[in-house]
């Protein structure tokens, strides 16, 4: 039993260091393309601006949202206590 859970646990831990690496590189990649709007400005602007805000952050909600969750799991499983002030 203790290996299945270990075994869960580390693809779980893959998948949850995955998922908030990709969270992270495309909110980088948002800040770049929103000093590129900056830049630009005009209609090219208003058309990335749009990209990013309405189909870009709900996908990287959901990405990161599902990475937690993920992370949150595998905390459970293998008895982590890593949000708590007892030591």
């Amino acid at each position: 039993m203790k290996e299945i859970i270990k075994k869960i646990s580390n693809i779980s831990q893959f998948i949850f260091g995955w998922g908030i690496f990709l969270s992270l590189f495309v909110g980088g990649l948002t800040f770049v393309a929103y000093l590129v709007a900056l830049i630009v400005g005009g209609n090219v602007a208003q058309n990335i601006c749009h990209f990013i805000y309405k189909i870009l952050y709900p996908i990287l909600i959901y990405i990161s949202s599902v990475s937690v969750v993920i992370g949150l799991i595998k905390m459970y499983l293998c008895g982590e206590i890593a949000l708590s002030t007892k030591k």
